[in-house]
């Protein structure tokens, strides 16, 4: 019998432990956990091989696709079928994207950190507890449940096939999940901390950018990734508010592609390659942040 030491007041106490119980505890922590790794394994593949096909896929001639086993690796790679791609106004339908994804996610983030912000620092103000439940009440409202309000209100403002008509309707449904994860993260910050900045002179404005924003950056850029992954993606707003070539995402290009090139299946994965490209580098850049802001919001 073995004893461990335990504080006491005034003298050093021992309990006895069992080494039986020691032996058994150890060999449960020792225990691997095979159920889960091989459910990860097969997750992982799941996810692994669509992927792997896609990329090997994109870089097979048109002719050599129908000849070789699907998923070796090109025997003849080849460039063609993405100098296709970015041949067929590719690039035009790139930048729609990015200023209809920039044009969206930036004033919807600033908007909703501050507004985040003034329902956390003004909780006893009834007109921001409103505006509070207002923007709960956005989680409840489907982007199909307003796609015909949104369209007609969109024509009586004359924004009918223009980036415009992309861009506030894409602000509207980003701020009410942006602002119930900021002011979750706001609500955190110690109270303290906002009150020796006051007691030094500081202004609102000064502790809403130089106090929360540095102290909530995970979720800033949380919500940033996900608001872009959302408009970058979207599909239904594109198709239904612009009617002119130019005036395409990279989604509905993309839908359009398919259609012109339906037969030419490596030219449409390439497509696809050069589609999904910008939101992976965008992920890699600010992964760690992201993971910071999810991992802080399950615990919460």
């Amino acid at each position: 019998m073995t004893t461990v030491p335990t504080e006491a007041p005034g003298r050093a106490a021992t309990t006895p432990v069992d080494p039986r119980h020691r032996r058994k505890v150890t060999r449960t922590r020792e225990r691997p956990n095979w159920l889960a790794g091989l459910t990860s394994v097969l997750w992982l593949a799941i996810v692994i091989v669509p992927i792997y096909w896609i990329v090997i896929t994109s870089f097979k001639s048109q002719s050599n696709y129908y000849l070789e086993n699907p998923f070796a690796p090109p025997a003849e790679p080849t460039l063609a079928n993405y100098r296709l791609v970015i041949e067929s106004d590719f690039v035009q339908y790139f930048i729609n994207s990015v200023i209809a994804t920039l044009g969206a996610v930036i004033p919807a983030v600033v908007v909703s950190f501050m507004a985040a912000y003034a329902i956390v620092r003004g909780r006893r103000s009834r007109v921001l507890r409103w505006t509070n439940s207002l923007f709960l009440m956005g989680l409840a409202i489907p982007l199909q449940a307003t796609v015909i309000p949104i369209y007609l209100i969109i024509i009586q403002l004359g924004l009918y096939d223009s980036l415009m008509a992309l861009i506030l309707p894409s602000i509207a449904f980003s701020i009410p999940l942006s602002v119930l994860v900021l002011s979750n993260f706001i609500r955190d910050v110690p109270k303290e901390l906002f009150d020796s900045m006051r007691i030094d002179g500081a202004t609102e404005g000064e502790m809403l950018w130089r106090l929360a924003f540095p102290l909530t950056r995970p979720a800033v850029v949380t919500v940033t990734i996900y608001n872009s992954l959302q408009i970058w993606n979207g599909f239904l707003l594109p198709l239904i508010l612009t009617q002119s070539p130019d005036k395409r995402t990279l989604p509905l290009a993309l839908w359009s592609f398919q259609g012109q090139y339906s037969i030419n299946v490596p030219a449409v994965l390439a497509s696809v390659v050069l589609t999904t490209l910008p939101i992976l580098i965008l992920y890699v850049v600010g992964r760690r942040q992201l993971l910071s802001g999810l991992t802080v919001g399950f615990g919460k």
